[in-house]
């Protein structure tokens, strides 16, 4: 059958680009949006697109009854489901046959069986794939999961059934954490899977991650697109992604494809999939199927040739391959870095916010599903852009990458560009001296700010600017302003300085220092005390919204600087820096005020709220989880103490910084 008119049930860059090709098929794309999604970049590209509900992707993308509506409602013909949300759902599947449209991706039967973690490695296992030892089958009930860990030995595994894209695993290394972390792996797998049901497998420490792309027309014809190394992960998630598995024996790889390939044509596999592998020394182990495209098929677009959307609906319409495996051969070598909206100064929490400057460079692919003046929001995966570059050879690839991340410009939301920038150059990358671990053993390294020449100068410049910002009044300096209680007072007779206002400032690193700010002189000069009794005179004035101006002497610095959700921001020309600063009145009393309030780092979810008013609280102590952007993340107390005033529920939305508790001091 031909496809006339088809539904693109997804959002971002994926729903983008099906969209063009759909387009450039002779077939008439139409998206579909959440309320949070009404302006944004796909529904614009695509130009016709449908509401299906609210912001919560639970309450929009997820909602089965909601998409078949919306594509009956145009008269499609097929759905295309991308990557995540109801992509791997059986019960998708069955309802998009059931309503008389194509689902483009595998039959339900196969979604079922791949879907899920524990079939798929009982359908390699039958095929005679290698795979990891752990085991068998999945467990749900924490007791005995626990007792299973224990027997199989430190490091585990564990791994949601249903988890996919990296998501859904935790590995154990620590017994004193165990049922924390069977804990959080279980409501993690249900919250985000829809299934408690958890995989445990041994964890092989210095392995890369290999995955092989497969095409099968659902009649048992199915061809390999060669392999993709995804070795480069922090936390399970890929970072940067290549074709083809650089310095690894083409025999060897010739070996993993062809299980793959047979692996597929036990089951007739239909549609596009990847089949992924760790790679250990020679030998390799079947870790899941994806049965979708994935995020990173655009570099084996690049080394193929294909265009594997054309296939996909070559395939859905019936036309099957159109090609055999001789067909295929690699060209040069592709290398795909994934922007993200998120900090990597702040253990990598997802940035929301406007997008105020994005420049992205030319000369290379890009698919991105955002624009300038677009919003990050925290409902879904904060990706802003994916690079890919093809070159002749690797070195020149990672060569071009790490220039074009030079020349990526992004304001309103922090990312993570230096980060990938670090990646692209490290010597040991170039050397694919690597494996799965090892950026999560390398982050202070990939992450740490440059050296700068001039410390004391930025630090100057941020507690001048939280004096500047916070402290503003129309009418008066605040050195002067009888109105507003300021904490101290001038005209006793002592140096200005000493009636200046503290300002402690915590950098990245935790360190903290107490800086005294002075009053405003003449050209809006500022003199900074420093603990160790340095003094640095600055004029610093905002000439465009977010733009200052620092001059020392004769010397003039233009920085990019915002005081936002209690974290001063400087973008430098050393560098980006951020401090947590504390205000003047923070002082009062015996303890500090920041260290009792428990304010949220990011915007998100609460998922649970761990104490109840009155429990007592250790310094560290869990007091809430919350989820953004399909991260969990535990919420500690920074003081031992009494939980109070806690004013937030299970599933209500914080912002980023929102207080949402209080440690008071324990009564002696």
């Amino acid at each position: 059958m031909k496809i006339k008119t088809l539904l693109i049930a997804n959002r971002g860059e994926i729903a983008c680009r099906i969209a063009r090709t759909a387009r450039a098929s002779g077939i008439t794309p139409v998206g579909v949006h959440s309320e949070a999604d009404a302006n944004a970049l796909h529904v614009r590209e695509i130009g016709k697109s449908v509401c299906i509900g609210a912001g919560p992707a639970s309450e929009s993308y997820l909602k089965i009854d909601a998409v078949i509506d919306a594509a009956q409602s145009v008269g499609a013909d097929a759905i295309h489901p991308g990557y995540g949300f109801l992509a791997e759902n059986s019960e998708f599947a069955r309802a998009v046959e059931a309503a008389g449209m194509v689902f483009m991706g595998p039959t339900a039967e196969t979604l079922e069986r791949f879907g899920d973690k524990a079939s798929a490695k009982e359908a390699a296992v039958a095929a005679g794939v290698p795979v990891i030892s752990g085991a068998e089958g999945a467990r749900s009930d924490p007791k005995e999961i626990a007792a299973e860990v224990r027997e199989m030995g430190l490091p585990v595994l564990l791994k949601a059934v249903g988890g996919g894209g990296g998501r859904g695993q935790r590995l154990v290394t620590d017994e004193t954490t165990l049922e924390e972390d069977i804990e959080g792996a279980l409501r993690e797998a249900k919250s985000t899977f829809g299934s408690e049901g958890l995989l445990l497998e041994r964890f092989l420490p210095e392995a890369r991650h290999v995955e092989v792309q497969i095409a099968g027309d659902g009649k048992g014809h199915v061809v390999h697109l060669f392999e993709r190394d995804c070795t480069l992960q922090r936390r399970h998630q890929k970072v940067i992604e290549e074709a083809p598995a650089w310095g690894l024996p083409r025999t060897l790889l010739d070996k993993v494809a062809q299980d793959a390939v047979r692996l597929g044509e036990t089951l007739d596999y239909r549609g596009l999939g990847t089949v992924e592998f760790l790679v250990a020394g020679d030998e390799y182990f079947f870790l899941e199927v994806n049965p979708r495209i994935q995020v990173e098929h655009p570099v084996t677009e690049a080394i193929t040739g294909l265009d594997l959307v054309a296939l996909h609906l070559r395939i859905a319409e019936g036309a099957g391959l159109g090609l055999v495996q001789d067909d295929l051969a690699i060209n040069g070598h592709a290398v795909e870095a994934r922007l993200y909206a998120e900090d990597p100064a702040m253990q990598f929490a997802p940035s929301t916010g406007t997008l105020t400057t994005l420049s992205l460079p030319e000369g290379l692919r890009i698919d991105s599903g955002v624009e300038e003046g677009d919003a990050v929001t925290p409902f879904y995966d904060p990706m802003i852009a994916k690079l890919v570059v093809h070159a002749a050879d690797r070195e020149t690839a990672l060569a071009r990458l790490a220039t074009a991340l030079d020349h990526v410009a992004v304001e309103g939301v922090q990312t993570n560009r230096a980060f990938l920038t670090a990646l692209a150059r490290n010597p040991e990358f170039e050397r694919m001296q690597v494996h799965t671990r090892w950026i999560d053993g390398r982050l202070d390294e990939l992450t740490q700010a440059c050296v700068l020449s001039r410390p004391e100068l930025w630090k100057a410049a941020a507690a001048i600017l939280f004096v500047a910002t916070s402290r503003r009044d129309a009418d008066a300096d605040p050195w002067t302003n009888r109105d507003t209680f300021t904490g101290w007072r001038l005209g006793l007779g002592g140096d200005a300085i000493e009636a200046g206002q503290r300002v402690t400032l915590t950098d990245a690193a935790g360190a903290s220092e107490e800086l005294r700010v002075g009053p405003i002189k003449a050209g809006a000069r500022y003199t900074v005390l420093s603990e160790n009794g340095d003094a640095a005179t600055l004029a610093m004035r905002e000439i465009t919204p977010g733009r200052w101006r620092v001059s020392e002497g004769d010397t003039v610095h233009l920085i990019d600087a915002r005081l936002h959700a209690g974290v001063i921001e400087l973008d430098t020309p050393e560098g980006r820096l951020v401090f947590r600063p504390a205000a003047p009145l923070d002082f009062a009393g015996g303890d500090v005020a920041g260290d009792r309030a428990v304010a949220s780092p990011l915007t998100g979810m609460i998922v649970e709220i761990k104490v109840t008013d009155g429990q007592p609280v250790a310094e560290g102590d869990v007091v809430a989880v919350m989820e953004s952007m399909k991260l969990e993340i535990s919420i500690r107390a920074t003081a031992a103490g009494t939980a109070s005033n806690i004013s937030v529920s299970n599933g209500d939305m914080v912002d980023r910084g929102q207080v949402i508790a209080e440690i008071l001091p324990s009564e002696e």
